[in-house]
């Protein structure tokens, strides 16, 4: 069962931006059951099945995201308790790495005919600031190939059929610093102070659902000092593209207007900018849809961001759904209920089988 490879595949590291010793043993693991590995320049690892008579179909993609929210320096230590799997990124995403693997060894120990091509990756950068661009590298690289693009990612029983948009913002606030009795310079922290206010003072719609974030916020030196730098991590989300667009106008100029009446200077970069919209994965939700009845799983639909808005400027039908039963994702005490791994691997494996039989248009 994927219990197999879980602990594994959970207790090795893998930061946004250092995924390698998780992609090396997902390689590992994917090699020693048999199957040819690629690994790209964006760091994904990838392995296609192709039988013979295939060759030139659309291929179902199955990706999980190899990264975790977690920096190097976090104990990743597994615990078990009263069935739970407890530990950092234990679900989000290392349980869906795992499920993904067992299906793999499934398919090897008690193959099933592919009339089509099946490829399966464990994509880099999908958490925090990497921007989703190993899911972006691998549709860019792949996009004719493919007929449908699934992101395993999530809970068992919930599938994402429309994208949120996301755009995300470092803005640097730089003032001549100094001694906070002897200058009178303009103070960084001052900007970003009016910043966060201005940015907090933004209207938002209640429908589509659209809000607004700063989610990290640093400056200055000491408190003798005044602030040379200050830095703000901003994040924009909507369902609506045009509600994001207007959002994404409006906060950049209150950060610039903050900065002006600050007397400092702004320093703004766009770090990430993930498509919103629909999915197209009618076709592919139908087969989910029936894998989840004959797994008899309740099924409901979602709105999020994950990898498959990489999909929406390719035309691409994707979803992402969910093959474990867990909580408290992107906290240290994230857990899995083990039992629900098997029946994660089952709904997986039979959307598989369903895409032999009706692909995707």
């Amino acid at each position: 069962m994927p219990l197999t490879y879980l602990k594994r595949i959970a207790q090795t590291p893998a930061p946004t931006f250092h995924e390698e010793r998780r992609a090396d043993l997902i390689a590992g693991l994917w090699t020693d059951l048999g199957y040819a590995v690629e690994r790209d320049e964006a760091g994904n690892v990838l392995t296609r099945l192709t039988p013979p008579g295939t060759e030139g179909l659309p291929a179902l993609l199955l990706a999980s995201h190899l990264d975790t929210v977690f920096d190097a320096d976090t104990d990743v230590t597994v615990r078990e308790e009263g069935g739970r799997l407890v530990g950092p990124g234990v679900g989000d995403n290392s349980a869906s790495l795992a499920v993904m693997t067992a299906l793999l060894r499934d398919l090897r120990e008690r193959p099933a005919p592919l009339r089509r091509p099946l490829w399966i990756a464990a994509n880099v950068g999908e958490e925090g600031l990497g921007d989703l661009r190993g899911a972006k590298h691998l549709l860019r690289a792949h996009r004719p190939q493919l007929g449908a693009f699934l992101a395993v990612d999530g809970y068992l029983g919930i599938a994402v059929t429309r994208a949120v948009g996301v755009r995300r913002y470092r803005a640097t606030f730089i003032g001549p610093g100094g001694h906070s009795w002897g200058d009178q310079a303009p103070s960084a922290l001052h900007a970003l102070g009016r910043a966060i206010s201005a940015l907090y003072a933004l209207h938002l719609p209640v429908n589509p659902r659209t809000t607004l974030n700063v989610g990290v916020a640093t400056g200055g030196t000491s408190v003798n000092s005044i602030a040379g730098t200050a830095e703000l991590l901003l994040d924009l989300r909507s369902l609506d593209g045009e509600v994001l667009g207007d959002l994404d106008r409006r906060a950049v100029a209150a950060l610039h207007a903050a900065a002006r009446e600050a007397g400092v200077k702004l320093h703004l970069e766009r770090v990430g900018d993930r498509p919103g919209g629909d999915l197209r994965g009618e076709a592919l939700l139908d087969l989910v849809r029936e894998a989840s009845r004959d797994g008899r799983i309740d099924l409901r639909v979602a709105s999020s961001s994950t990898d498959a808005n990489a999909a929406v400027p390719h035309d691409l039908p994707a979803l992402a759904a969910g093959v474990y039963r867990g909580g408290n994702a992107h906290r240290t005490d994230e857990w899995v209920q083990v039992s629900s791994l098997t029946p994660g691997l089952k709904f997986l494996r039979r959307v598989v089988e369903l895409y032999q039989r009706r692909p995707v248009r």
